[in-house]
């Protein structure tokens, strides 16, 4: 959508080499979630939030928004722009891989992607979950630069980023009010003590 409203910036094979290495090992670590998510013996559901899907959709519309339309590969594959295009795109998607991957380990079974408690749930406050409490939804942040800077999409990050935001912040409504009604206080004492995306700000 973005990328059809603003002319691409040129961009070189190696940034979108560097994408698609760094969007399949992403793949592979949704996939080792999804399998933690479901080993081990079967708990049942505490509480669920079909409301989040609204905030997914609204964060899938803006990675889309990035990520759609037409790619203009102009730049020599050797040249300093591209190079350069091509190691920050990697730098983004490894780190957007690596957080995902740290903080859906640290959740294990809790992982999922609607909006829902387990009666076994935990608390998680281990790895990345120590420094801020939605760490996945910052790596998932980190794809929006990489898809635009690989395809040349940059101008379209005034529409995906805000769009990413807003549904960020539905689906983080939802989240918490489930997990305060499964853990009280306790979930207060750990929200007053950790900041939700940057450590120590915000």
């Amino acid at each position: 959508m973005g990328a059809r409203v603003f002319r691409p910036a040129p961009v070189g094979l190696p940034g979108l080499a560097a994408l698609a290495l760094g969007f399949f090992l992403f793949l592979l670590a949704l996939f080792a979630a999804r399998r933690r998510a479901l080993g081990g013996p079967t708990a049942m559901e505490a509480r669920r939030s079909n409301r989040s899907w609204a905030g997914i959709a609204l964060q899938a519309m803006a990675i889309g928004t990035v990520a759609i339309g037409p790619v203009r590969v102009g730049l020599d594959p050797l040249s300093g722009p591209s190079l350069l295009r091509a190691g920050t795109v990697l730098l983004l998607m490894l780190g957007a891989t690596g957080l995902f991957h740290a903080a859906s380990r640290a959740m294990g079974r809790n992982w999922s992607i609607v909006a829902r408690t387990r009666t076994d749930h935990q608390l998680v406050q281990c790895g990345p979950f120590a420094h801020v409490r939605h760490p996945i939804y910052v790596a998932l942040f980190l794809l929006l630069p990489a898809f635009a800077l690989a395809y040349g999409h940059e101008r379209a990050l005034a529409i995906g980023v805000p769009l990413y935001c807003i549904g960020t912040l539905l689906r983080v409504r939802h989240e918490e009010r489930l997990l305060r009604a499964q853990f009280g206080g306790a979930y207060d004492l750990y929200a007053g003590r950790v900041k939700r995306f940057v450590p120590g700000w915000f």
